[in-house]
């Protein structure tokens, strides 16, 4: 117990602060802190240079207050888009960091296809703030499963990984096993809205477990990319026929245009 002064640093916290300052210090002399996507020096790790943050077109207020797609302007209160209106999604809300060009995208296949584990902690601030306020009364996050021969072929699933740094950072507990996939889909690159849906339907279910594990609470619906909403969509009728009380999406990226890009 510290006896002396008040407000003042206690000898042991001084050195452990110290000895963790210079090991930080040699450490980034070993390996010097770079850009995530170009490898341009920068002043810490995990970070972007500034030059590839500015190509990152992250997805900002207005939004649909349901399917998280940029609104023109701000009307003042909670706004909900006419293609919601139109065709109300199976889920609450969903939100994504960015659009689904440029760096992101860019970023976005480096992870998923080149298997860059190091974007996980940036990827999962990104997240935290993008989805705050739908974090807030989440109680488990899920991640969208992979199939089981795309996952042999692959070797992880990003959804997963990316939901297992949410809750690393949140608190927030991770159920991996309780959604899964009941069919292998085929690739959905380059497919249509309508294709796309009819691709993934009927290839989720919820384990009899997780039923048990998820039946009353808020779940948190975690992927890389929103490109049509068919897969998320699928994932959340899943989940509430189970008896979820709440499901919200949150993801990395959004397609927000009629072109279907690579995701």
């Amino acid at each position: 117990m510290w006896d002396g002064p008040p407000g003042i640093e206690p000898p042991a916290s001084r050195l452990r602060r110290a000895v963790t300052g210079a090991g930080v210090a040699c450490a980034d002399l070993i390996v010097p802190p770079c850009c995530l996507s170009c490898r341009a020096r920068t002043v810490a790790h995990g970070a972007l240079c500034p030059a590839c943050w500015s190509n990152v077109q992250f997805i900002r207020t207005p939004v649909c207050d349901v399917l998280g797609i940029p609104l023109p302007f701000e009307v003042g209160e909670r706004t909900v888009s006419a293609a919601a209106v139109a065709q109300p999604p199976a889920y609450e809300r969903a939100r994504a960091v960015a659009h689904f060009n440029g760096e992101m995208r860019a970023l976005v296949h480096k992870f998923k296809y080149g298997d860059r584990q190091d974007l996980r902690s940036l990827f999962g601030r990104w997240l935290r703030d993008a989805g705050r306020d739908l974090l807030a009364d989440t109680d488990v996050i899920v991640p969208v499963p992979l199939s089981r021969w795309r996952l042999l072929w692959r070797q992880f699933n990003q959804a997963a990984v990316l939901s297992r740094e949410l809750s690393r950072q949140t608190g927030i507990p991770m159920d991996p096993l309780a959604l899964k996939r009941t069919r292998a889909t085929k690739s959905q690159v380059g497919m249509k809205r309508d294709q796309r849906r009819r691709n993934v339907a009927g290839a989720f279910e919820l384990a009899k477990a997780g039923r048990k594990r998820l039946a009353g609470k808020n779940v948190m619906l975690v992927d890389d990319v929103i490109t049509t909403g068919a897969t998320v969509e699928a994932c959340a009728r899943v989940l509430k026929r189970a008896g979820v009380a709440r499901v919200n999406v949150l993801a990395l990226a959004m397609v927000t245009s009629e072109v279907l890009a690579t995701a």
